[in-house]
């Protein structure tokens, strides 16, 4: 039977089998490595969220009653005319939501190497991101979700 605990080692083995970290060198450069990933996941969810203000057609950044809505389930696609407006903001947050998607899954999978550093380097990272480049929205109440792979 397996079980799966956190460990500390200097030798972990991160997302592939040539990412093996065997020296304390190669561990810290591999812990900056996702103390780094985690904060640039915060910065394009800032630009993302920037983008979901101006496709929402908001003015000086203050999120539309359609881009803060408790259920989004209701909400209609487009902003509620039936139609839809595939603008060029819209389509920047597609694509900024795939890529950010794909890093957070990414960021989850490096966490379960279950090596109790690579877990607060991220978590760390996912922080000094957050206070970086979202704090300063907190006054938006648009859907936020803290998982990093949401």
């Amino acid at each position: 039977m397996m079980h799966m605990t956190f460990y500390w080692s200097r030798e972990v083995t991160i997302l592939v089998n040539s990412w093996h970290t065997k020296t304390w060198l190669s561990y810290s450069l591999s812990l900056l490595a996702c103390l780094l990933a985690s904060i640039f996941y915060q910065y394009l969810e800032n630009r993302r969220m920037r983008l979901k203000l101006i496709a929402a057609g908001s003015v000086k950044g203050k999120p539309s009653p359609s881009a803060t809505t408790d259920e989004p389930l209701l909400q209609k696609m487009g902003g509620g005319g039936g139609k839809v407006r595939w603008s060029a903001a819209r389509v920047g947050e597609a694509v900024l939501f795939g890529i950010n998607s794909g890093i957070g899954y990414l960021l989850m999978l490096v966490v379960m190497s279950f090596n109790g550093g690579v877990f607060l380097a991220v978590v760390l990272g996912l922080a000094i991101g957050y206070l970086l480049f979202r704090s300063e929205d907190q006054n938006s109440t648009i859907l936020e979700n803290p998982c990093a792979c949401a």
